[in-house]
């Protein structure tokens, strides 16, 4: 049997009669027939399992730490409740057949992350608690806003005009000045307000890619110019898309930021060989990274200070390798079933400072936390509820019904997974640090919302492709010709 090549992702085309993304199923009474939702059940025996799990682990954070139940108890339950019945309302009546795992995974995670940063920080936990509002929020205005996922499609320039500006803004002279840009920039500050504008930037970007592989697919793909005796694809299909990945990459660069540029740069390797199918490209990029890798090590000293720590931290353990030698200590405490919730050693704050025992233990290095109180088991389950969002989200791809959401769902995908990835292999120091945070589980409002957002768009393009099939109706036995009837092949 032949081996799929990833190109045969677009081989799967619409069927003849099928539901619009938005249309209503009709019936006998007037139109609209019940169709049962075994997607939304489903979700909701999820989400409630999930509620009831991060309830258990607030109870065991509060109880290790003040022998006693939270004072918010009652509050805490009537709010996860809210939640459940919020994300059940939405999905039914925007998203009755989109996928049921990732919205329950999605807070799952969110929720181990709040009874982490509760443990860590407790005065920004109700910081975490209304960015995940706010989240929630522009989860479903953009399910509102974004009908059909083809709509995307026809304003690709605009989102990589945005998307640049966005990238650019935190080198501006009055939103750019905000306290968090030491060494690398990029936050922008607007009345009080901080974020970051590259969670946005790079969703848009991958929007762009899409629409702009799937119209130059052909080009990319079929070799159409000879170079001695080499027949190699029309390089005038990269203008565009090379213009756009260049300077993003030399901003992000010039802000003094890895960890976005190598998830951009690796998440449009995967979107391009997707579309092509072509490992020639994959070779090419690898190359190129290799060189750049090169290059950043003598120009940037925070890349070359990166590389060395991540080779041996215990050199410069009393220095700028701290942070994962304390990060490596946390995960040996933790051993198999971890320390218990609110036990550990890691989270707890120095005394006479603010700084935790591993430094920046609710953001870069939470995971490690979770090492050492949940322990292998625990991490495990965090590594395997990402696989699972991946999972679901190349699902929707290999489902969706037009080429252009196959692709923005496997870079939607990818920038998830990779970002995950990334993070967590540089905590437990299989690659060095790249600074960016954890999806769902670390403390920051612009990651939050942005990946709310990205689970709009995922769980659009998945209740697309799930939509029933309508019937074709029977070929009739009699046709009219010229005003008659044939019955049998005779005229009537």
């Amino acid at each position: 049997m032949r081996a799929l090549r990833p190109a045969s992702l677009f081989a799967v085309t619409l069927p003849a009669a099928t539901l619009p993304a938005d249309a209503p199923s009709t019936g006998r009474r007037g139109g609209r027939v019940r169709r049962p939702k075994p997607r939304r059940r489903a979700e909701l025996g999820l989400l409630l399992v999930g509620a009831v799990a991060v309830l258990f682990a607030t109870l065991l954070e509060s109880l290790a730490k003040t022998n006693a139940l939270p004072s918010h108890v009652v509050s805490f339950i009537v709010g996860l409740a809210l939640i459940v019945l919020y994300i059940q309302a939405v999905n039914r009546r925007l998203v009755p057949d989109a996928d049921p795992l990732l919205l329950p995974v999605a807070l799952l995670l969110n929720g181990i992350g709040y009874v982490m940063i509760e443990r860590i920080v407790p005065t920004s936990a109700g910081q975490q608690v209304a960015w995940t509002v706010i989240g929630l929020g522009v989860y479903t205005l953009l399910l509102l806003i974004v009908r059909r996922s083809r709509d995307l499609e026809r304003y690709r320039y605009l989102m990589a005009a945005v998307a640049f500006l966005l990238l650019v803004s935190p080198l501006f002279p009055v939103i750019g000045n905000s306290a968090a840009n030491q060494g690398v920039k990029l936050w922008v500050a607007f009345h009080g307000i901080e974020f970051q504008p590259v969670e946005v930037a790079k969703l848009l970007l991958v929007i762009f890619f899409a629409s702009y592989f799937v119209e130059k697919r052909e080009l990319l793909t079929i070799p159409t110019r000879r170079i001695g005796n080499h027949l190699l694809p029309d390089l005038r299909a990269f203008g565009p898309i090379a213009v756009a990945g260049a300077m993003s990459l030399l901003v992000i660069l010039g802000e003094h930021d890895i960890g976005f540029s190598l998830i951009l740069f690796v998440v449009f390797l995967t979107m391009i060989w997707v579309t092509t199918g072509r490992w020639t490209y994959l070779a090419i990029g690898l190359a190129l990274f290799v060189v750049a890798t090169f290059l950043a090590s003598h120009v940037l000293s925070q890349v070359n200070e990166r590389i060395q720590v991540w080779l041996d931290p215990w050199k410069y353990a009393t220095g700028i390798g701290d942070q994962p030698v304390q990060g490596e200590l946390a995960f040996g405490r933790g051993g198999l079933f971890g320390t218990g919730i609110g036990l550990g050693t890691g989270g707890n704050t120095i005394p006479g400072t603010f700084a935790t025992q591993v430094p920046v233990a609710q953001s870069d290095y939470i995971f490690s936390i979770i090492g050492e109180e949940l322990g292998l088991a625990g991490a495990a389950a965090v590594v395997l509820a990402y696989l699972l969002l991946v999972v679901s989200g190349f699902r929707a791809a290999v489902r969706a019904r037009s080429e252009f959401a196959k692709l923005a769902a496997v870079g939607l995908t990818a920038t998830l997974g990779f970002q995950a990835f990334f993070i967590m292999a540089g905590v437990v120091r299989l690659l060095p640090l790249t600074g960016v945070t954890l999806p769902f589980v670390s403390y920051g409002g612009s990651s939050l919302v942005a990946n709310y957002a990205l689970l709009a768009l995922l769980m659009r393009i998945s209740n697309e492709a799930n939509q029933p099939v309508v019937p074709s109706s029977p070929t009739p036995s009699w046709s009219r010709t010229s005003g008659a009837t044939r019955r049998g092949g005779h005229r009537v």
